[in-house]
């Protein structure tokens, strides 16, 4: 009390204008306090970069962070013993009238077969996949392979960066149909694209310990940019690539200038209950469209009674990978079968009711070959199996990143056939900053191989917003 009475006596004694200053002062000191808390409420939480380590043994003092040319490469052992292997097949005959409903149809898969015995040329395609260049780089003990592609020089041209990721069970094969349509000139502005393969996928070397989850693949790929030199960049995802590229916002939301994604995971809560009681009926009233409604309802048949039939690859491999694993793992004719299924279904439902799965309808076999051979010659469909497990083992809706929101101008790009509908209004309480949601022509969960300039338009529409071009 003394003290305050002998603060309020010297302030006295000043005159007017020093009086004023001191007001001023304090005045200035105070907003700038309140401004200073204000930006750091404001101010989105990011989700903990972690750290690890999945090479062999213990980590050591440093790590090789140079980045080397890769290659591709075949050899005729190598396609002697496919063929042995695809000769020695023994199939199991299918029902008769059973279409694609019991799964992959043994008749359609000898004619499969007989196709890439006789006419598949995997040295062609191998040159194919050489058309880009491959790198590899060493990241937590990892070699990590990634295509990185450059867009044709060109005058006032703004170039930006791009990283897109895939899924399972497809890989950096799925968007070569696109890389060409992202790296031509946009009217002022062209794409730097780089394609990561998933740890345990393809080229990138498998994890040699437990629990390498999309946190961990998020944290490597942030480093990946990080030693390329980038900075600021965009990033496009399905799938297994959703939940990474959204961990990539997450941890580094002031590095991600945009996040576009064609396929989103919504949150649980009483909003989305209330949405599938009142949706058919008052949709504008729970914020869906009649699009919405179309897509989702009945919602018991379409995401509950659908999606445990076509699940069932889900549950083995989030539950016992490596005995999955070893069912595919030593014949190319069982492994072909097993992804394959998956390209027939998950573009279109309704091809369950053809012969031959549909699958010619949106791909050549020359392009689903090409992408199973990247399995099989690497050996890495158990190791990506393993990726279910470490990520579903325990309750994926109260993972930190799950219950942490996703603050960077986002992009969703819906398409029909996907199996899961994720409303506009589902998605936002996660991803507060969405600039744009569309609900796309045709299409389903292969976007960038099934509907390649439908995808890109998307994808350029959302950046020229973002970036005001």
């Amino acid at each position: 009390m003394q003290r305050l009475l002998a603060l309020k006596d010297t302030f006295s004694s000043l005159d007017v204008s020093q009086q004023q200053q001191i007001l001023i002062g304090s005045a200035v000191a105070v907003f700038g306090i309140l401004a200073y808390k204000l930006l750091q409420r404001r101010k989105p939480k990011v989700l903990p970069l972690g750290q690890g380590w999945w090479g062999k043994g213990k980590k050591p003092l440093s790590e090789d962070e140079q980045i080397y040319p890769f290659k591709i490469q075949t050899s005729d052992e190598e396609i002697e013993d496919l063929h042995t292997r695809l000769d020695r097949t023994r199939y199991a005959d299918s029902l008769e009238e059973s279409t694609f409903q019991y799964g992959f149809n043994s008749t359609y898969l000898k004619r499969v077969v007989s196709y890439w015995r006789n006419e598949f040329d995997w040295r062609k395609q191998v040159d194919v996949l050489n058309n880009y260049p491959h790198f590899k780089t060493k990241i937590e003990g990892l070699d990590v392979h990634f295509v990185h592609v450059r867009p044709p020089p060109s005058k006032n041209q703004k170039i930006i960066p791009l990283m897109l990721v895939h899924g399972w069970p497809g890989s950096f094969y799925e968007f070569y149909k696109i890389l060409p349509l992202l790296t031509q000139n946009h009217n002022g502005f062209a794409f730097e694209v780089i394609c990561p393969s998933i740890p345990g996928y393809g080229y990138s070397e498998a994890p040699n310990k437990k629990g390498f989850n999309t946190l961990a693949a998020a944290r490597i790929f942030l480093t990946l940019m990080e030693r390329l030199g980038f900075d600021k960049f965009y990033l496009q995802g399905g799938d297994w690539g959703s939940l990474i590229t959204t961990n990539m916002a997450q941890m580094k939301p002031d590095c991600v200038k945009g996040l576009h994604l064609n396929m989103v995971m919504a949150a649980r809560g009483f909003k989305q209950l209330l949405s599938i009681i009142i949706g058919p009926y008052l949709p504008f009233l729970v914020g869906l469209t009649r699009e919405d409604v179309r897509r989702m309802f009945p919602f018991f048949q379409k995401n509950v009674v659908e999606i445990l039939k076509e699940t069932g690859y889900m549950h083995i491999q989030a539950t016992k990978p490596d005995t999955a694993g070893c069912a595919v793992n030593d014949s190319p004719v069982g492994l072909a079968a097993y992804i394959l299924e998956k390209f027939s279904t998950c573009t279109d439902l309704k091809y369950r009711d053809l012969a031959d799965g549909g699958l010619e309808r949106k791909f050549s076999l020359e392009d689903l070959l090409t992408n199973i051979m990247i399995y099989w010659t690497t050996g890495s469909i158990t190791s990506s199996m393993r990726f279910y497990k470490e990520n579903l083992q325990g309750d994926p809706y109260s993972r930190e990143d799950a219950l942490l929101g996703v603050s960077v101008p986002t992009a969703v790009a819906a398409f029909p056939n996907e199996l899961l509908h994720t409303p506009k209004s589902w998605a936002e309480p996660r991803y507060s900053n969405i600039y744009s949601y569309t609900y796309m022509q045709r299409g389903g969960h292969f976007a960038a191989l099934e509907e390649p300039q439908l995808l890109v338009d998307d994808i350029v529409g959302f950046v020229r917003k973002v970036e005001k071009l």
